[in-house]
């Protein structure tokens, strides 16, 4: 019962709040397309309105014999199945009519035993199908005009009053413990699984919240399912890597997958390495990362967890794909790195300790300030200090010469700070091999200054006698 009051609250406080230009009441107009069934499609007999246009007026399911209200309940469903067209506000009377129908067999199932029979799954699925199964609206963007996702207001679904109570009515059937999936993979197919993941390009995040919950458990309780799934997810990925580099839904399914692969059993078989290397590593070279940056860094650390010599081709790959011009995803970058550094193993990180610091000095050198600034917070981090210094032999020589020309090349008052605030852990650490690197680093910087002004002196040379072959002439 709190379910239906939870949902009719829910209902009311959207229609208070619809607004003209996008709101969510039941009267807004929404874009759609046809509306697509699955597993065999709708039924067409019992669906259609009566003749005079208007919704079928059907008993109430409380109100009919116990014995009658399996087949007023289906009859119900085959009536909700009709999709009304919200791009204007003609038949309110009707769509009022259907989400009051739609809250009753809610309502119907949250309070009754053994309602989704065998007979029944057919008609469920169907109903489903009917409602949310739809051309998606789309906005024609500009590929070159710049946007920042994240800022940028939702489009919210306008058709949102019934798709939010078909959506629950799902969600009560999948976790139902009157549904047997043995039974129920006849009508949740792969087809119905593949039309669902299609979904997750709403740009509704009310609705994306919904289906994230709905395959979660889909995965949890249909066995056959499960590699499917996870192919499924990794032919989304494919196109987002390879060829629209946008989709709605990638943070969802991301999070949907920490918590499966949380669950992937030791040793990982091949099958979920092929799955980090090919799919989930590549979206780091996605523009839109910052949107499901947090999601896919969960997913990084937990293949770590279960297996630490990924870290190394998870480093590796970051390194390959690191942006060259976009700052604020170097940021990422650097945010994702330090996150990996910190459960690598040593073992793992002496392996990339070279390449990986090699690119940190060229980022405390970047003369953008966010991006110097981040990489000398690395040094706040106590775990990767320590593998710094146990490595200092190696690393010294490579960070001590970028700070060097920080110190006197960068323009940002905040990161010569910083700067100097690195030298002296560094001094502190190992003040000979401190004292080394720095007489290394004029050496190799006094080598450089006379190799500059031999190089002045030549040209001076060839300018000269340039100038005298001219005035020879």
């Amino acid at each position: 019962m709190k379910l239906i009051q939870t949902v009719k609250r829910r209902m009311g406080n959207e229609e208070k709040k619809a607004t003209p230009g996008g709101g969510t009441g039941r009267d807004a107009p929404i874009a759609k397309g046809k509306a697509a069934s699955s597993a065999g499609g709708v039924k067409a007999a019992g669906v259609k309105p009566t003749a005079d246009g208007s919704f079928p007026n059907l008993p109430k399911l409380r109100e009919t014999a116990p014995g009658e209200r399996a087949e007023l309940f289906r009859r119900k469903m085959e009536v909700c199945s009709v999709v009304f067209d919200f791009h204007n506000d003609s038949n309110q009377r009707e769509k009022e009519a259907k989400r009051q129908t739609l809250l009753e067999i809610v309502e119907y199932v949250n309070n009754t035993r053994n309602c989704f029979n065998e007979a029944l799954m057919q008609d469920v699925v169907n109903m489903v199908g009917a409602n949310i199964f739809r051309a998606l609206q789309t906005r024609n963007k500009d590929p070159l005009a710049f946007s920042d996702p994240e800022e940028e207001e939702p489009s919210l679904e306008r058709a949102w009053p019934h798709l939010q109570i078909v959506y629950e009515f799902f969600l009560r059937f999948v976790v139902s413990n009157d549904v047997d999936p043995k039974i129920a993979k006849r009508f949740v197919d792969q087809n119905f699984m593949l039309k669902l993941l299609e979904l997750f390009d709403s740009e509704d995040p009310r609705e994306r919240d919904y289906l994230k919950t709905i395959l979660h458990r889909i995965y949890g309780k249909f066995m056959a399912l499960r590699s499917f799934i996870r192919r499924a997810i990794q032919h989304v990925f494919f196109k987002v890597i390879y060829e629209c580099e946008t989709q709605n839904g990638v943070g969802e399914l991301l999070e949907i997958l920490g918590s499966i692969i949380n669950g992937f059993a030791l040793p990982l078989k091949d099958e979920h390495k092929d799955f980090l290397i090919k799919a989930l590593i590549p979206l780091h070279k996605v523009k839109s990362l910052a949107c499901f940056y947090q999601q896919l860094s969960y997913c990084m650390a937990q293949y770590i967890e279960k297996d630490p010599r990924l870290a190394y081709n998870i480093i590796m790959a970051m390194l390959m794909y690191w942006p060259v011009s976009i700052t604020s995803k170097q940021v990422l970058f650097l945010n994702g790195l330090e996150e990996t550094l910190e459960i690598t193993q040593p073992s793992e990180f002496k392996r990339t300790q070279h390449m990986v610091f090699r690119r940190l000095a060229l980022c405390i050198t970047c003369p953008h300030f966010q991006v110097a600034e981040r990489t000398l917070f690395f040094w706040n981090n106590d775990y990767i200090v320590k593998l710094i210094n146990q490595n200092r032999r190696d690393l010294f020589p490579i960070i001590i010469s970028a700070l060097y020309k920080n110190s006197k090349q960068h323009w940002n008052s905040a990161v010569h700070g910083l700067t100097f605030n690195v030298l002296k852990l560094l001094m502190e650490a190992d003040p000979q091999l401190f004292d080394e690197c720095s007489a290394k680093h004029r050496a190799e910087e006094e080598s450089e200054e006379r190799n500059v002004a031999r190089r002045h002196q030549k040209w001076q040379v060839l300018r000269e006698l340039h100038a005298s072959k001219c005035a020879v002439k």
